[in-house]
């Protein structure tokens, strides 16, 4: 047998221990990253697998690999909703929030481990960005839900923060290692980082969209493939010209995911897939390359070193960027408790082993120990504090399940299946009474070996299939007629127009959405309500505000109003 054959079947099983445990992780209320972690010590030398693995350079390349697949998987599901809505708070988050974070955290490294300034200043720099995916794995895990402006900020804040710490720890090694000079030299680091970072991430981008819509591939499964080989050309092209890949590859992912692409939603899934993959393979590979014994000879310092971060260092950060966009009190107590520190700071950790740095072992196993603190406590009771500020909310409008069959390629329509749950609110209730917009049309509906003719007098029942075709960006419009959340609230729909039949009546309406316009008649139409609401014949562009809410007339046909247009006023 090969040696290669063990390797495969050693990976196959790491591979499946941690695929299950992230089954735990709901249940312990841990992060998956502990899990991983733990799996990997315990598969380690010292531990019962007893594998042998100290190969610092390998985990770093290993280790940047997946970083550079989750963060643009991160970037493919980053709307441009949520970075035009907080991206002036979350943007300072991730820069000047990082940077007095290393600051405050590195001198009291420097003073508890008695090391020289600039060395403490490293190891706050490698502890200095956050982690999203574990903080909102939990949140889901946990049922809880917040706010969309504060979701937003947390999400794009630990998303882009990542170059920053980067940028500071290669930075400080330039320094400490080949003698660069610490003001200008970082300042010309900084900007050739950020600035050819960013060009190469949109350029790319905006290159890949263009290639991939005009492309016609043999096999359909090639184009996820070809998605990810366009997020890797930009990070290659931007690490190799002096800018920082990691910045690229999340903004090329940012671009493609916020445009219409062929077969869009099997690329989503395959990167998400292959996120997770990487984030499995990464964390136990980490695992592999600490000796948990080291740990227990810093685990006093590694505590206090992570009490000034979350209690210290984290909260003077937040609250002046927090309260200068008009943050509340409880809000900005939650973020600054969503300081999770995750998988970039152990990879940037290695980065002073590779440069032969003295004492890189020692930033190594407090950076390790400091990681699995913040996770676990921070991790497990960020649930609580959630709750205990107040700051959970009904459950977002999304269905009990979809799943996008096929994009139709140059055809700007999905076929997208929703399967009614065992309470869904469109249960009892006619096809006509969902309120669905003007282009939507129902294909077919299944109900156990039936198939039910679609017709506006077909009641809807729980446990229907239902085969949908939409234009896309009407999607969150319907997976809210067909979620579970009968109480959802309009702020949670999206900040767009919704158009409608002028037949749609209004209770209807406040079912559907959970829009209030009108408690006179709920058996009104919208067109009835448009014409006695406007003084004389309605005509198209013609509306009227009614309850924070603007009715447009957008079609007309023999006097009647056939379409109207809806829109939240925020």
């Amino acid at each position: 047998m090969f040696p290669v054959d063990h390797l495969i079947l050693l990976a196959a099983i790491l591979i499946l221990v941690g695929i299950v445990s992230s089954k735990l992780s709901a249940r312990l209320g841990l992060p998956v990253l502990v899990l991983f972690l733990v799996i990997g010590m315990l598969a380690g030398e010292s531990g019962v697998g007893g594998i042998a693995f100290d190969n610092p350079v390998g985990a770093h390349a290993l280790g940047t690999l997946a970083l550079a697949i989750i963060l643009f998987d991160g970037g493919l599901q980053t709307p441009t909703s949520s970075i035009k809505r907080v991206w002036k708070p979350a943007s300072l988050l991730a820069t000047f929030g990082v940077l007095i974070t290393a600051l405050i955290t590195g001198l009291a490294a420097a003073y508890i481990l008695g090391l020289p300034l600039l060395d403490g200043f490293l190891l706050g720099a490698i502890v200095g960005s956050t982690d999203a995916a574990a903080v909102f794995s939990l949140l889901r895990n946990a049922g809880i839900h917040i706010n969309k402006k504060l979701k937003s900020t947390l999400e794009i804040e630990s998303a882009s923060n990542d170059p920053m710490a980067i940028f500071l720890t290669v930075g400080l090694l330039e320094v400490l290692v080949n003698n660069m000079e610490p003001g200008l030299g970082l300042l010309k680091l900084f900007v050739l980082q950020m600035g050819v970072g960013a060009l190469v991430g949109l350029g790319v981008g905006w290159a890949s969209v263009k290639m991939i819509n005009r492309i016609h591939l043999v096999a359909s499964g090639l184009y996820p493939v070809m998605v990810a080989a366009c997020g890797f050309l930009s990070f290659g092209i931007s690490a190799n010209v002096g800018g920082s890949g990691f910045l690229a590859i999340f903004l090329t992912g940012v671009f493609i995911g916020n445009h219409r692409i062929t077969f869009q939603r099997s690329t989503f899934l395959f990167h998400d897939g292959l996120a997770w993959l990487s984030q499995i393979v990464m964390f136990v590979v980490l695992g592999l390359l600490i000796n948990p014994l080291s740990l227990l000879d810093v685990w006093l310092e590694g505590l206090l070193i992570a009490a000034v971060l979350i209690l210290v260092a984290r909260p003077i950060a937040v609250i002046p960027i927090m309260k200068l966009f008009g943050f509340n009190t409880r809000e900005t107590s939650l973020v600054a408790w969503v300081g999770l520190r995750g998988s970039v700071p152990i990879i940037l950790a290695i980065f002073p082993l590779m440069f032969g740095l003295e004492g890189a072992e020692l930033i190594f196993n407090v950076v390790f120990f400091v990681v699995l603190i913040s996770a676990t406590i921070q991790g497990t009771t960020l649930p609580i504090v959630a709750r205990k500020l107040g700051l959970t909310e009904k459950p977002p409008a999304v269905p009990a399940a979809s799943l996008e069959i096929t994009a139709l390629e140059e055809v700007d329509a999905d076929i997208v299946e929703y399967t009614l749950s065992d309470h869904p609110r469109a249960a009892g209730r006619r096809l006509s009474q969902m309120a669905l917009p003007d282009t939507t049309v129902v294909a077919m509906i299944t109900r156990g070996k039936d198939v039910i003719p679609p017709r506006g007098s077909t009641k809807l029942m729980a446990g229907d299939h239902l085969f949908v075709v939409l234009r896309p960006e009407t999607r969150p419009f319907i997976d809210c007629v067909f979620s579970d959340a009968i109480g959802v609230v309009s702020e949670e729909l999206p900040d767009q127009e919704l158009k409608l039949k002028g037949s749609t009546k209004v209770e209807d309406l406040h079912h559907s959405y959970g829009l209030f316009i009108t408690e006179e008649n709920g058996q009104m139409t919208l067109d009835s309500l448009l014409r006695n609401t406007l003084t004389r014949q309605p005509d198209v562009g013609d509306s009227t505000h009614i309850e924070g809410i603007t009715l447009a007339v957008l079609e007309t046909l023999g006097g009647r109003i056939t379409t109207v247009g809806l829109t939240v006023n925020t």
